[in-house]
């Protein structure tokens, strides 16, 4: 055997630290140790031999963490391995060198094998005899011939008779270890069953700790990913050296504080403490302390730049912060516009997504994300763009304006005049680090994405981009018509529900996220990063009704676009990417730890192949409230609100999967028959509207109320949809509830609910898709359109509770 000398290292203590934060990272992870010499310290007494506290502590809690596999391989026989450690369940044991993974496998050896072991047993106590210090360790498969205690003499004559007697003969395996000869019938070893378990658990990577000679068959299995941690000295091929026992223990400790933190994300920060930047093309998140840690490129739902929202910093974050890291003292909106301000003391950072330009020719996948800093303070800036979620390398190089990413298939530029960057290395990565003294002139970060060209220079300056972007934005702000009740959310509502608008297609976001969980630590986590007609013809309905009509008239073209390139409209698909008509597969980032440690995170979406024929009735009542609105309705929308007619005339009677998506057989939804009547009826014109003071609608609402209602939030259903865990409260049913209470009078029970709705606003006023009112937390992809268009079509029922108006307001999906 070749390895590394005794007395020295492969890797240095803080490399190997390094390795042990990296592999905790790793989406499925196997940890492996030796025991005797390993988890616990090798003594005179073998039965003595109890393990490490801190090392069984620490493997308890990696065996509990999710996609964390633990074992224990030793030398000694699987009952007296299980009995001296009396480790949990979860932890797997395998006995006698790795040939030992069931108690009762000896069964299955052959006479011939039964046989040789019987003989290996009587010729060695026979041996044994010889001196009272020699130790027989029957097993079930082979005999152990220890002699630690013995005289040296003697057992320096009797290993030499053993190895060169019963160790030579047909079918016996021998195995030399400290102090201890073993003989078996079986040639498997620990590198063995390090396999079998890799294979069982499917790890992507493997830590493995031991002591021994024998242990070498395990370290020569490991490759790519995999560190090997030697024990003590005597060569090895193991990546590093750990003194002891009680080094091991604290090398796991390390790994369980680290894994534990990536898969549970035990500081996540709330999910309405992050902000949306929007340029209309795509999406940015910037959280309350100055960090934009979600970014997709080129398209909102594309893959993402900074990912740091699912997965932490090492995702991917682009995060300004003052020296000390002292929290700002304000974040919020510039008023009616997408521009965020964080302010510190002496420190203001103004960020946005570049608005001057909204030529229709300009490119659909350029954008410049601006982060304009301010004062007198010393600030530290890391810039860790981490491509397509992370999973490609992502370097970077100094240009003369900064630094490019390198390894994107765009051209990504930071440009970043007079910083000193400091680039690290991180794993497959790099991220770029500055420490800058600002002097009180204006330092400008503009990160250009999509640019042709590494010398491409804006023609205008930051201050000017600044007064354009916040002149378009706040320009559409004062044009809406906003209702006296809760003004000011309501055109933050109607803000966000323009950002989500993508510009060069007419398509309109159902959310700016993927995978924001709706029950922390579960798997409801979905991707709601594309357009879904129903969602965003609701949209388009609500900034209708504020007296905006451009984004119902583009939503109409490219739902139109869609119908056109279908054999027949009645194969509408519930969802679809924001462009084109791409297939959207379902998927898993493994690689991602999730917000808060929710897993999976999932990128595209399966309810595209679901049958939702609830889609066609929001579609065609937006065409129908244009006309309303005064708005005029072109031939070809027509031509679509004719194809919508005919797919429901062929599929109305159809089962289906509801407006809520559940994951279960087909059946009939009400919900559904009903928007199916609208889309017909919206057609013909006919304007029957049904009376808020009949029984039945009174009888509805005090059942939801009774069944649905939990204080200030309404949830979508309480039966057992097919999915682990419950999901909290859906905001906009909470909206629909404010306003059937309008329609039925209880103007009171009304305007006390909206208030409690106001409540749940972000402090710059954005609201995710659902709360749960056990553990206080809003939950769900962040900001969510529905939650938006909620508010302000509840805030418009409560400004005119009129019976003219109340008699519109079913046009609005209960």
């Amino acid at each position: 055997m070749t390895g590394t000398d005794p007395n020295t290292l492969m890797m240095s203590t803080e490399d190997m630290e390094v390795r042990l934060r990296e592999l905790a990272r790793v989406p499925v992870l196997l940890v492996v140790c030796d025991y005797d010499g390993t988890l616990a310290p090798i003594i005179d007494n073998p039965d003595e031999a109890k393990p490490i506290r801190e090392a069984v502590a620490a493997l308890r809690q990696l065996a509990t963490t999710p996609d964390t596999h633990v074992a224990v391989i030793s030398g000694r026989a699987l009952r007296d391995l299980a009995a001296l450690t009396r480790l949990p369940e979860e932890i797997r044991l395998v006995g006698s060198h790795g040939t030992e993974f069931d108690v009762g496998f000896a069964n299955g050896l052959s006479p011939a094998q039964h046989e040789r072991r019987q003989r290996l047993l009587e010729d060695l106590n026979d041996i044994a005899r010889r001196d009272r210090g020699f130790i027989i360790e029957p097993k079930p498969a082979g005999v152990a011939f220890h002699y630690r205690k013995a005289d040296p003499e003697i057992a320096a004559e009797a290993v030499t008779e053993v190895l060169k007697g019963l160790g030579s003969m047909d079918g016996i395996y021998v195995k030399t270890g400290k102090m201890v000869v073993e003989l078996s019938v079986l040639n498997l070893n620990k590198g063995d069953a390090l396999e079998r378990l890799r294979h069982d658990v499917s790890a992507e990577a493997v830590i493995f700790a031991g002591d021994d000679v024998t242990d070498e068959d395990a370290f020569a299995r490991l490759t790519g990913p995999d560190l090997g941690l030697k024990v003590g000295g005597g060569l090895s091929l193991a990546h590093a050296r750990l003194e002891s026992p009680h080094a091991v223990a604290q090398a796991l400790a390390l790994l369980t504080e680290r894994r534990r933190a990536w898969l549970m994300g035990e500081h996540a920060l709330p999910i309405e403490r992050h902000s949306l930047l929007s340029d209309q093309r795509t999406v940015a998140l910037v959280t309350s302390g100055a960090s934009v840690n979600w970014m997709c490129h080129p398209r909102a739902d594309s893959p993402a730049v900074f990912a740091g929202l699912l997965g932490g910093a090492r995702a991917g974050h682009f995060s300004i912060s003052r020296h000390d890291d002292s929290p700002p003292i304000s974040h919020r909106y510039l008023d009616g516009t997408m521009i965020i301000e964080t302010r510190w003391s002496d420190v203001t950072v103004v960020d946005y997504l570049d608005c001057s330009d909204q030529r229709p020719s300009k490119p659909a996948g350029r954008t410049n994300l601006v982060r304009s800093i301010a004062g007198t303070g010393r600030i530290r800036v890391e810039f860790a763009p981490r491509l397509d979620f992370g999973r490609a390398p992502t370097g970077l190089e100094p240009t003369d304006v900064g630094l490019e990413v390198s390894g994107a298939a765009e051209t990504m530029i930071l440009v970043s005049p007079g910083v000193a960057w400091d680039i690290v290395d991180d794993g497959p990565h790099q991220t770029a680090v500055a420490e800058i003294q600002l002097d009180g002139a204006p330092l400008t970060l503009t990160l250009r994405l999509g640019v042709h060209g590494r010398r491409r220079r804006s023609e205008l300056g930051e201050a000017e981009r600044r007064e354009i972007t916040e002149h378009y934005w706040q320009s559409w702000a004062q044009s809406l018509s906003v209702p006296s009740v809760a003004a000011e959310e309501v055109q933050r509502s109607a803000l966000v529900l323009k950002a989500l608008c993508h510009q060069p297609s007419g398509a309109i976001l159902a959310a700016a996220t993927t995978s924001l969980p709706e029950v922390l630590g579960g798997g409801r986590n979905w991707d709601y990063r594309y357009c879904w007609p129903r969602d965003a013809s609701m949209s388009a309905s609500a900034l209708l009704a504020l007296g905006s009509s451009q984004e119902a008239c583009d939503l109409l073209d490219w739902i139109l676009d869609r119908v056109e390139h279908l054999p027949s409209p009645e194969q509408l698909r519930p969802v679809y990417p924001l462009v084109g008509d791409e297939s959207l597969p379902e998927a898993v980032l493994p690689e991602l730890s999730g917000y808060a440690g929710s897993r999976p995170v999932r990128i595209g979406n399966a309810a595209e192949h679901q049958v939702q024929l609830d889609v066609f009735g929001p579609v065609v009542d937006l065409a129908w409230q244009m006309c309303e609105a005064g708005v005029g309705v072109g031939n070809r929308h027509w031509e679509l609100v004719k194809a919508v007619v005919r797919a429901v005339a062929s599929r109305w009677h159809e089962p289906d999967h509801g407006i809520w998506e559940e994951r279960r057989p087909p059946r009939h939804h009400v919900h559904s028959k009903v928007m199916c009547w609208v889309a017909v009826d919206r057609a013909i014109k006919i304007a029957q509207r049904l009376d808020p003071h009949d029984s039945r609608f009174v009888s509805t609402v005090k059942a939801v109320e009774d069944e649905l209602r939990d204080g200030q939030t309404v949830y979508r259903y309480r039966h057992d949809d097919g999915l682990a865990g419950r999901e909290g409260g859906f905001l906009i049913c909470t909206a629909w509830l404010i306003q059937a209470y309008v329609l039925i009078g209880q103007f009171d029970d009304a305007r006390a609910l909206f208030d409690r709705y106001l409540d749940l606003c972000g402090p710059t006023g954005l609201l995710p898709e659902q709360y749960d009112p056990a553990s206080e937390r809003l939950l769900g992809n962040h900001p969510q359109a529905y939650s938006h268009l909620g508010l302000i079509n509840a805030a418009l029922a409560l400004s005119d509770p009129s019976p003219a108006d109340s008699q519109k307001q079913p046009r609005q999906e209960h």
